[in-house]
């Protein structure tokens, strides 16, 4: 295992952003920046060693200081919709930004991506990790408590991205961390996901409305087409005659997970027969949104000079149900004052 830093330029308010990249003995590598702790760079090598970076995402610091689609994102304090962008606790209520129609989106506008973070780098036999934190102040975003939050990234030897999320609050809140890296096992510039194939443990998803914001119904997918219990390719039944699939223009859903949170376990399979590449996703959190990039626009600063265009890549955001702090059937996002939040989701790629 090896780690490398080096400059990733200067932010408008001109702070010295670093990119730190590690490499273990497999091949693959992976690349973070101190600038809203994103993730830059996947490469993962196919079965006959070929390298190829797997994440969506920019070339440089500018693309990041913008990043409408997200790429690499760390998404916080509450990732997902908030309906009505506002929520109580305790009997108080909280106005957030309205900044997705007459919804709050990802926490705002200014996102956790947005901010520079501390940085500690850990280096073990197996593993070596990058720890990002900073504190994010009472009322920041609109909501309470000063949050001490640290996301960090480790490669292992088994080819493993683990994401851990720690946070603190000193007063009674909500947290949802998550991250929005977009997936194409093809290479991030390789067009159309499409023929890629997706297995999700889930029996249930949350059907939104037009805004999509969940109803707080939890439907059975059973003989729709957001069954993904068998392996099927995400263009099977992308454009079926189903009304949840047409509001949101693809896949853009929040499914229920099937698993008791108690332990990490495996979720999501994600399968490119063409490059041979697989990447399993764990996590221990309730749900996981998968998009399928529908809203996804060219963009400038890509890397190699991408076009990226709609559903050239797939989401798997790991998180509590969206909107959940409105709707009391759902698992709970309300940390307590002075407890930790604590969620982990690995990546891990191999090839079939």
């Amino acid at each position: 295992m090896k780690i490398t830093q080096k400059s990733f330029g200067k932010t408008k308010n001109g702070e010295e952003a670093t990119l730190y990249t590690i490499t273990n003995s497999n091949g693959m590598m992976v690349a973070f920046t101190d600038f809203g702790a994103h993730i830059v760079n996947i490469f993962v090598p196919d079965a006959k060693g070929k390298l190829v970076d797997v994440n969506l995402g920019y070339e440089n610091l500018a693309g990041y200081e913008v990043n409408p689609p997200g790429f690499g994102a760390f998404i916080g304090r509450h990732a997902n919709r908030i309906g009505g962008a506002k929520f109580e606790i305790n009997g108080k209520a909280y106005e957030l930004e309205k900044n997705d129609g007459p919804n709050n989106l990802h926490g705002g506008s200014v996102g956790y991506n947005k901010h520079m973070y501390e940085t500690e780098v850990y280096e073990d036999e197996d593993m070596t990790s990058v720890e990002f934190s900073r504190l994010s102040p009472h009322m920041e975003q609109g909501f309470p408590g000063n949050l001490d939050v640290t996301i960090t990234y480790s490669l292992t030897e088994q080819n493993e991205l683990v994401i851990e999320y720690l946070a603190v609050s000193d007063r009674d809140t909500i947290v949802n961390l998550t991250n929005h890296a977009y997936f194409n096992l093809s290479g991030h510039n390789s067009g159309s996901v499409l023929d890629h194939k997706v297995w999700i443990k889930s029996n249930q998803f949350t059907p939104t409305d037009k805004f999509l914001i969940p109803t707080g119904e939890l439907r059975d997918i059973t003989g729709t087409p957001m069954d993904f219990r068998t392996l099927k390719s995400i263009g099977q039944d992308i454009n079926a005659d189903y009304e949840p699939l047409k509001m949101a223009g693809g896949y853009d859903h929040n499914y229920v997970l099937d698993i008791n949170g108690s332990s990490v376990d495996k979720v999501a399979e994600l399968v490119d027969d063409k490059s041979g590449r697989k990447m399993e996703v764990f996590t221990n959190l309730p749900g996981m949104q998968f998009y399928s990039a529908n809203f996804l626009k060219d963009s400038t600063h890509t890397k190699d000079g991408a076009v990226y265009k709609k559903q050239d890549g797939a989401c798997f955001e790991t998180q509590y149900y969206p909107n959940s702090c409105n709707i009391s059937t759902f698992p709970s996002c309300l940390l307590k004052a002075g407890k930790e939040y604590d969620s982990v989701t690995i990546y891990k790629f191999s090839n079939k």
